[in-house]
Parts: C-alpha cells; structure tokens; sequence
C-alpha cells in the first residue's frame, strides 16, 4: 500500500509538470518514417499507416486485430475485434469503406503500401485479444503488402504486453505498466525488419529521455490528449547528425498518468535508436470519465473522437503528423 501511494504521489508529480524540456535542434529526415504500437496503439498504428501510406515505410504491431475493425463502434470493438469474436470479421466490407475513402482521398493510395515493412506479435498467453483477431491484421497486410513484407510471430508464450529482454513484469502474466520480462527483444527484432536499411552507428553515450509540451507540438488537434509527450533523442542526433524517425503509441492504461514515463523508457526501442540514429516520438493519450468517453486513456480506434478516425481527418492522426512536422522544423 506504502509502494503504491508513493507511485501514485510520484506520478502525479510527473504529469502536473509544466516544466518541459527544450527540444534540441533536429536535423530530421522525415521523408519516411516508420511506427510502432502495442494493443490500442497497434491499432493506432495501423490506422496512421494506412492514413500516410506514402510517407510510412514500416509498422510493428503488437497485440491488436484488423485496420477499422470496430467501424466506428464501440460495441462492435468489445463483440467482435479484443477477446472473443461474435461472427468473423467482415474483412471485405472494410475493404470497400477504406477504398471509397481512397477515392476522397481520405487515405493514401494503395500504391503507398508497396515496399513496407510489417511486423505482428501476438502472443499465445494473451488473453486480451484473441487469435483469429490477430490472424485478421495479418490477413489484411498480406494482402496489402504481399506475404514477404509481413514477419508475423503468433507461437511465443508471452501475455499481453511489450515483450522485452530483462525489462517488466512476469511475461505470463499481463499487469501494468505491460511490459514483460520475456527473454526476448521484441523492440530490436521489430525494428530491425521493418528498418532494414536504417545503419549501425557507435554509441559512446546514451541519449535522453524528455518531456515535451504535447499541446505546443500538436496543435488544436491535440486538445483531446494529454499535455507531455515523450521524446527520445540519440546523442548523435542532438549532436546535429542526421536522424530517423520513429513513433510508438502506447497502449490503454499504459499512459503517462498510468505508468509515468515507463512505457517510453522500457520496451528496449531507445537503445535501438541510439545505435541506428532515430529519434523516438511517444505521443500520449489522456484519460476521460466525461465525453468522450475514454477511462483508460486508449487510442481512439472505435469512434470516440470522430467517425473518420481512422483517415487523415482523425484528430489524433492529425495531431501526430502534426508533432512530427514540428520537431523537423517545417510546420
């Protein structure tokens, strides 16, 4: 109970900061950039890819099922799209709505999907989101991408959670801030399929993690989430090299006033980034009692935010390309 109260008082200190950290000046390339995400932020991630197709070359995907499965309904999200699944997934109709939307220009072209990188992770302890709904994104980016651009691990005993080497909780089991003691470097092995041309660089020193002012950054996009964000920076990239980007998106209780800068810290993806140059952007999320209605501070993949979240009119899409435009100085 001690331990707790100590975590909750620290926490809450962390989130009620107003006192972020000055961004170095990035010389970011940002033509192409790849993302990440685990449970509602793999669904998030997938929504940001499909939205930005031609300016996303890669997307590692954790614990979640297919693009625009709970079509705008929170109903059809716990039916059919987390931990059972009420009638199969209607693959084919979310084809036709996310070509119609192609035709508004609402998302990418097709066209924007050749030549990515896709990689899924569903572990077979994860209670959270069933298989055949896992099996599902798979199914969809097979088809977008072709079989050879998706890397798709669906055999390893891990819970729902961000599997790491050393880092987290019980692997078995799925408790905040769900990152896992796996043995097993899921941040590395995502990242290096998905950034295969991304070169290895010394490091002589660690980069840093910190907090930036989310609502500057995002602009009025960004009122529906939290006020930090995190952002890793490789001491190569602040030292004025040239650098990547990458963006990982949480997931439901694993924002910052969840789990304080843990996710952001844990999953292994920043020592990735400080040997392959990439600057690591984890946007955040808020939780909301009111409406809309979010308590646990999940990525909008159902509909709360607008019915077109999952395009390029979704706030929080918007809100993101916004954020990473910022950092690289063209907005």
């Amino acid at each position: 109970m001690k331990t707790s109260l100590i975590r909750t008082l620290a926490l809450s200190a962390l989130t009620s900061s107003l006192a972020y950290a000055e961004v170095p000046k990035l010389n970011l390339d940002i033509q192409q950039i790849t993302l990440s995400g685990l449970s509602s932020g793999g669904y998030m991630a997938s929504q940001f890819h499909l939205a930005h197709s031609n300016w996303v070359s890669g997307v590692g995907v954790i614990a979640a099922g297919p693009y625009y499965c709970a079509r705008n309904s929170i109903l059809t999200a716990l039916n059919q799209c987390v931990n059972k699944q009420e009638g199969a997934i209607p693959l084919e109709d979310i084809q036709a709505i996310l070509d119609g939307w192609r035709s508004e220009a609402l998302v990418d072209p097709a066209e924007g999907l050749k030549g990515d990188k896709v990689w899924l992770l569903r572990g077979t302890l994860d209670e959270k989101i069933i298989q055949p709904v896992a099996d599902a994104l798979a199914e969809q980016y097979q088809g977008w991408v072709g079989e050879a651009q998706v890397k798709y691990l669906s055999d390893k005993p891990f819970a729902h959670l961000f599997p790491t080497k050393e880092q987290g909780s019980e692997c078995s089991t799925s408790k905040s801030p769900f990152i896992g003691n796996c043995g097993f470097d899921a941040a590395s092995d995502m990242l290096s399929f998905i950034s295969p041309d991304a070169s290895e660089h010394s490091v002589d020193k660690p980069g840093n993690l910190i907090s930036i002012d989310q609502q500057k950054l995002g602009g009025e996009h960004a009122s529906g989430m939290a006020d930090q964000a995190f952002l890793y920076v490789p001491a190569n990239c602040a030292a004025g090299q040239s650098c990547q980007v990458h963006v990982s998106f949480h997931g439901c209780n694993q924002n910052i006033e969840a789990v304080g800068n843990d996710y952001a810290r844990l999953t292994g993806i920043n020592q990735w980034a400080d040997k392959h140059n990439t600057v690591v952007l984890y946007p955040q999320t808020k939780q909301s009692t009111l409406m809309p209605l979010n308590p646990q501070a999940c990525w909008d993949w159902w509909g709360y935010t607008n019915d077109k979240y999952a395009t390029k009119q979704g706030p929080q899409i918007q809100a993101v390309e916004h954020m990473i435009n910022a950092l690289a100085g063209v907005n």
